[in-house]
């Protein structure tokens, strides 16, 4: 039995082996001492005994017997050898009485090196076993800015509490992403049954993994991993056996193959992107008469802006599609429990269309969509790769830069007030499109930046102690709150504020135009998209769903020039970010005669020279700020602007990005 075994292992060795020449790489298994002679070792640190997974086990520590086995450490010298031989032995050993004791390795940048019992890890790794008892020396490379540095002393920030080394991410904030999903905070330090948790999970998933052959994808074990952990919930997963596992891995298989293909999404950047095909148009058979529609919003219309503004949407929706549609809303879902449980009632009552309106409803709206694939989840948010539903967002930047234009026409001061929320993506954007569009019309002004989110720090009153007259800031009222701090407004000597301009996300006009698509029959760009590109919509002025409403006090020429700059980016022929564009600290970030892209507006993290103020830390945020904040971090690897779905190139920079 063992010399047949012994056969199979050496023909998988020497496969392995001319699969490396044929692609110009190292055959035999790497040596750390060889690697470690141009490092600097900036500690040594004995771990002591320790399981380890077998697929982190990469390379020996000594030249030594390196060559005797490939790069998969299955063998290469013959069966009849001393070497064949001995393996034989050791694997008639594991199956009669199992290997217990400990190798001798090395860990290195989150990889491991054998010092003794190379044969004992090629027989396991044979028999495809999970973990291997090891004696373990660390060896910390001295700290450095190279990505792959950061993240290994991200992982040892992340074993300081777990002791775990059961997950190896390739991304930077994967290990504080699953921290998250653990609702574990970063300094709290795990038990026993938190290991033996992860421990059980990361087993059962590697081995569905491979069954459902992830191990033929350039993805790593781990980072599908979070993905599968982020959809389905921490919880859920730790209590799942492999089978369970391999049945839910397969309802999600077209997200882990969309993030082995680098996430990319494809932005329809214009409504016109998405139409009904030649198909639907004659076998309209699939487009429905009517439609019932469900709204899901955190908090309620009376105590949040932003609930109610798609409130607002909602009841545009119904008056739009009189007879034709029938809606419902769902408020107070807080959390993932409230999310799933509003959307089964809605799907329990025939809804066929959702809209989940807060980013922070992502990851529910995935599971409840692979739950219920005939049901249209569309989920408010951006930079999301998720192809089992559509996300969708407005170009606010462009609304901020008039706003910006406005605010620096009207000012005699060449200081302006600007008050945000949270520093997330996409509101970096509308700070900077503000600055600059005010110093398009005055090169001399600054934006005071303030954050109402920022522990300790009342933002409107600090913009008063500086004598700051303009100030931009909520883009609306919250109706059980109501106050004229919002839009662009001036404040008066008297203390009252004069509104001057606000700028409107007509979420009403956004969702017509969505369910009008749906109507004609227009998914098919979204259904043809399915698997391979997470679809986003982000809207404009030139789809209409943005604009600037000003007051009627406003002088005429200013009036005059908003009203062209507005047509001027409706038409798509001014871009509010137009080059050259500096960055705080004189940094250019985009040249003269260039434009940014997409991607890097929707990822924008830095701030516009003229703006006085930074970017909070995350612990000067308030608790709720410095949640939203971790969530809504970078996700997207590519964004793919929409060449094949028909986006017209009115202007591109030497980045691919196109406006």
């Amino acid at each position: 039995m063992a010399s047949s075994d012994y056969i199979a292992a050496l023909k998988q060795g020497r496969r392995s082996y001319r699969t490396a020449l044929t692609k110009g790489e190292y055959p035999y298994l790497p040596v750390l001492d060889e690697m470690i002679s141009y490092t600097e070792v900036a500690a040594i640190e004995n771990l002591g005994i320790m399981d380890i997974p077998l697929s982190k086990i990469v390379g020996t520590k000594t030249v030594g017997r390196s060559n005797a086995f490939a790069n998969n450490f299955m063998p290469l010298l013959p069966e009849e050898s001393e070497f064949g031989l001995k393996w034989s032995s050791l694997y008639n050993h594991q199956i009669d009485d199992g290997i217990n004791d400990p190798i001798i390795a090395y860990e290195f940048m989150n990889q491991f090196y054998v010092q003794e019992g190379n044969k004992r890890v090629s027989v396991m790794k044979y028999l495809k076993t999970y973990s291997i008892p090891a004696s373990v020396t660390r060896l910390v490379p001295k700290k450095s800015d190279d990505p792959e540095n950061r993240l290994y002393y991200e992982f040892l920030d992340f074993y300081e509490v777990s002791h775990s080394y059961d997950v190896c991410f390739s991304k930077e904030g994967s290990y504080k992403k699953l921290l998250k999903c653990m609702g574990k905070k970063p300094d709290e330090v795990w038990s026993d049954d938190d290991r033996m948790n992860l421990h059980t999970a990361c087993y059962n998933f590697e081995l569905a993994f491979n069954k459902a052959h992830g191990d033929k994808l350039n993805i790593i074990v781990s980072d599908a991993f979070l993905i599968y952990v982020e959809i389905f919930g921490y919880d859920k997963v730790i209590d799942q056996t492999e089978q369970e596992m391999n049945r839910s891995l397969q309802k999600i298989w077209t997200e882990i193959t969309l993030a082995d293909g680098g996430s990319q999404v494809e932005l329809i950047q214009d409504p016109e992107q998405v139409k009904a095909s030649l198909l639907n148009k004659l076998l309209p058979t699939g487009v429905p008469d009517s439609l019932k529609i469900a709204f899901i919003y955190m908090k309620t219309p009376a105590t949040s802006s932003w609930a109610y503004a798609h409130e607002l949407g909602r009841h545009y929706l119904e008056q739009a599609f009189e007879g034709k549609i029938e809606t419902m809303a769902f408020d107070r879902a807080d959390s993932d429990a409230e999310v799933e449980k509003a959307i089964e009632q809605a799907i329990a009552e025939g809804c066929e269309l959702i809209f989940t309106t807060a980013t922070q409803m992502i990851n529910q709206s995935v599971r409840s969509a692979i739950q219920h694939p005939k049901v249209k989840i569309y989920n408010c948010s951006i930079k999301m790769s998720y192809s089992s539903i559509c996300t969708y967002y407005a170009r606010m930047y462009e609304s901020k830069f008039l706003m910006g234009a406005i605010a620096a026409a009207l000012s005699r001061t060449d200081r302006l007030g600007y008050v945000a929320d949270y520093p997330i993506y996409g509101t970096l954007a509308n700070i900077n499109a503000f600055a600059l569009g005010a110093k398009m019309i005055n090169p001399y002004v600054q934006v005071c930046l303030e954050w109402t989110k920022v522990k300790g720090v009342d933002a409107r009153e600090r913009l008063k102690q500086e004598g700051i007259v303009f100030v931009s800031d909520n883009d609306m009222i919250t109706p059980e709150s109501a106050s004229r701090a919002y839009g662009l407004y001036k404040k008066r000597e008297d203390g009252t504020l004069e509104n001057l301009a606000t700028p409107i996300w007509d979420w009403g006009k956004f969702y017509e135009k969505i369910v009008r698509n749906i109507f004609s029959g227009g998914s098919t760009e979204i259904d043809a998209q399915k698997g391979k590109k997470a679809v986003n919509y982000w809207w404009g002025m030139s789809a209409d769903v943005i604009d600037v409403i000003c007051s009627k006090s406003m002088p005429h020429g200013t009036s005059r020039l908003i009203e062209f700059l507005k047509s001027s980016i409706r038409a798509g022929a001014f871009y509010p970010f137009d080059g050259p564009i500096y960055a705080q600290g004189g940094v250019i970030r985009c040249e003269k005669g260039q434009s940014l892209g997409a991607n890097e507006i929707i990822t924008m993290d830095w701030l516009v020279e003229s703006v006085i103020g930074k970017i909070p830390e995350l612990d000067e945020l308030t608790d709720e700020a410095r949640t939203l904040v971790e969530f809504q971090g970078i996700k997207v690897d590519e964004f793919d602007t929409g060449k094949s779905a028909g986006v017209q190139d009115n202007r591109s920079d030497e980045n691919g990005g196109s406006q």
